[in-house]
């Protein structure tokens, strides 16, 4: 790994550590909780988003007119 990624790494991880730590103290230090909430939370951008893309860039996708990133 370049040695100039690593401190970008570094303060990546410190800053999802901090998230997280947050996460479970506005849900009173219950760490299930904080996940249920991020799971709902999750969902709801989820549907937002579907809704603000265009059905017919939907539909294209679903049938294969565009070539989408598959992972």
């Amino acid at each position: 790994m370049p040695e100039a990624l690593a401190p970008k790494l570094q303060s990546d991880a410190q800053a999802l550590e901090t998230a997280a730590d947050q996460a479970i103290a506005a849900c009173g230090g219950d760490a299930r909780e904080a996940v249920k909430a991020l799971l709902i939370a999750n969902e709801f951008l989820e549907r937002e988003m579907e809704e603000r893309v265009s059905r017919g860039y939907v539909r294209g996708v679903k049938h294969g007119r565009f070539k989408t990133y598959s992972g």
